[in-house]
């Protein structure tokens, strides 16, 4: 397999900090089981039991409950600290939304009904505590959307609260390195920012109407909010509902095209083909291929499509440690496949290969979000 400079995980989440039965465990693997089949039974499952014990002494493909027992027998933190260090990750960059139900990675429980979503767990580590368990930087990408939310709850007013979001959002910018939106199109993201009228009729309404702690999805108010993430100059993450078309995008692309913004596509199968397209064509747009790294070919295709120095891998892995531990071997294995096959055939010469192969893993996201190589340290955001 391909040697790799220390990965950048340019999208995940926290992970559960506390113990975990089997049913919670299996609750949080990706996909919804049919009755009387498990989870462990999936691709990811077979993963898991594959790639997982061995980091916690155990044997590769022992049972599920063997597995968790050995794990609870460690310790969450031990057990935490061994996956995390790994997968080979040197870099998070932690989206601390804690609305799970807005997004769909999809080698997490983020792809799951919104029912299902509900009940995911709210408190996880921080961007320091997943850092630190990993021995790796850490640096928070801030959601858009929870953000608004909070200053929702202390503004009493649509002109406090239109000035506390500005506040906010640029307060958020001077330590995160990048902000996130999930769903805000179509038609959230026009080609320009909505005018003031409809953002204060929207804002009056929202506040009026939402209940305590209520999620944001009035289209104006998050047209409003990625507008003002763009006039930050941090990169914005972008994923659309479940679905939608990327290129739905082109006008908000070509709107921000010059404003020294970049935009990061989020988006899995079977979006990656439009997403790759939009990176090929928009000198500003990145392809974070994600989970979509995971099915076999897909690599190839988003990497026919999109230059290469546009591809950023990400695990988008939640709550479970292990999910970064199957997302980086899905992605090692996609790649070390593609490599292989373009060198043998002639197309590459391995050094090329190499090349190419650390600006996916880790090169082009170190660049995109500004962060420092590996050996000038990291910080903890």
């Amino acid at each position: 397999m391909l040697e790799l400079p220390p990965l950048v995980d340019a999208h995940c989440h926290g992970v559960v900090p506390g113990e975990i039965g089997l049913g919670s465990f299996e609750a949080h693997l990706p996909g919804a089981a049919a009755p009387g089949t498990t989870l462990f039974d999936s691709r990811t499952g077979f993963a898991l039991r594959r790639w997982c014990p061995p980091l916690l002494d155990l044997e590769p493909h022992c049972t599920p409950a063997r597995y968790l027992a050995g794990r609870r027998q460690l310790g969450t933190y031990e057990a935490t600290r061994r996956l995390l260090r790994g997968t080979g990750i040197g870099t998070y960059l932690v989206d601390t939304a804690v609305d799970a139900a807005s997004s769909s990675d999809a080698t997490s429980p983020l792809d799951a009904s919104d029912a299902v979503a509900a009940a995911l767990p709210r408190d996880l580590t921080a961007p320091r505590e997943l850092g630190a368990a990993g021995a790796a930087a850490a640096y928070e990408i801030v959601r858009l959307e929870p953000l608004a939310q909070q200053v929702a709850d202390t503004s009493g007013t649509v002109g406090a609260f239109l000035a506390n979001v500005a506040e906010a959002v640029h307060g958020a910018a001077r330590t995160a390195v990048a902000f996130s939106a999930a769903g805000a199109w179509p038609p959230g993201l026009p080609a320009g920012p909505p005018e003031p009228g409809p953002v204060r009729r929207a804002a009056g309404a929202w506040l009026a109407n939402r209940p305590a702690g209520g999620r944001l999805t009035d289209p104006v108010l998050l047209s409003h909010l990625v507008w003002n993430a763009v006039a930050t100059g941090l990169p914005l993450q972008i994923r659309g509902p479940a679905g939608a078309d990327p290129l739905l995008l082109t006008g908000f692309l070509r709107a921000t095209t010059g404003l020294g913004t970049d935009v990061v596509l989020l988006h899995g199968i079977p979006d990656h083909r439009h997403t790759a397209r939009l990176a090929a064509t928009f000198p500003h747009v990145y392809a974070d291929i994600g989970s979509a790294s995971a099915a076999p070919g897909v690599m190839a295709e988003v990497l026919e499509l999109a230059p290469f120095g546009k591809v950023l891998f990400s695990t988008g892995a939640y709550a479970l440690p292990e999910l970064y531990v199957t997302g980086v071997r899905f992605f090692r294995e996609a790649l070390d496949r593609l490599v292989t096959e373009r060198v043998t055939a002639g197309a590459w010469t391995p050094p090329d290969a190499r090349r190419v192969a650390a600006m996916v893993a880790g090169g082009n996201a170190r660049r995109v979000y500004g962060l420092r190589a590996p050996s000038d340290g990291g910080g903890h955001g």
